[in-house]
């Protein structure tokens, strides 16, 4: 692969972010947290010019849904709205994931592995479990948010079984980072403040898109030069 400025751009670009939520510096955060997205975005271009798949596309549409909802739950505390909007956000996000990872399993002809929806199905309910007598009138659509973030989870550790393995074991700890981050995004917002919740949140988001973007574009061009 390519070297590239993008990957320590990204990595400079999260490490202020943090700083930032650690100093409670919002106006800050208006600069750091919204060029990450756009600076994976620029990493998948740079890196897979040559390389004619729609895959890419899911990718970066996915990375274009989450720059609007990282925007988004940037406001939550202005109005309470900003945070249903960044969910819906994050939810097209999820879903252009899944999309991605379906598409990986069908070329691979990965058969579904009962064990892996068994721990998505867990992963689900216990924390639903927890959540439920919390959530209020958002009970439905964290409830419907929490369904797609699993499936997306169930759908890329099958990427595991792909033919590019290394490929695959990036985007599933990316993945299983992402869900770890929205549940800590959750517990911490409806069960129970979290210490330094806001720099772990973060921190597990930032390494999430990079991991799952990375390894997407070993894939890519894996398929592509295969």
């Amino acid at each position: 692969m390519k070297q590239t400025i993008w990957l320590p751009a990204f990595l400079i670009i999260l490490i202020a972010d943090l700083v930032a939520v650690y100093l409670g510096n919002d106006s800050f955060r208006l600069v750091t947290k919204t060029l990450l997205m756009p600076v994976l975005v620029l990493y998948v271009f740079s890196q897979t010019k040559s390389a004619h798949s729609n895959l890419k596309a899911w990718v970066l549409i996915a990375l274009l849904f989450s720059w609007l909802g990282d925007i988004l739950l940037m406001f939550e505390g202005k109005n309470p709205i900003f945070f249903l909007l960044g969910l819906s956000a994050f939810f097209v996000t999820q879903v252009f994931y899944i999309i991605f990872f379906h598409n990986i399993r069908m070329r691979e002809y990965i058969r579904g592995n009962a064990l892996l929806l068994l721990l998505a199905i867990v992963y689900y309910s216990v924390l639903m479990s927890l959540l439920t007598p919390f959530l209020g009138n958002l009970k439905l659509p964290v409830r419907i948010y929490g369904v797609v973030l699993s499936f997306m989870l169930m759908l890329a550790m099958h990427t595991m079984f792909s033919k590019n393995k290394k490929a695959g074991v990036w985007m599933v700890v990316g993945a299983i980072l992402f869900v770890i981050s929205d549940s800590l995004l959750a517990l911490n917002k409806f069960y129970g403040a979290i210490n330094y919740g806001g720099i772990i949140i973060m921190l597990t988001y930032g390494l999430a898109q990079l991991l799952i973007v990375y390894g997407a574009v070993k894939y890519i061009n894996g398929q592509t030069t295969a």
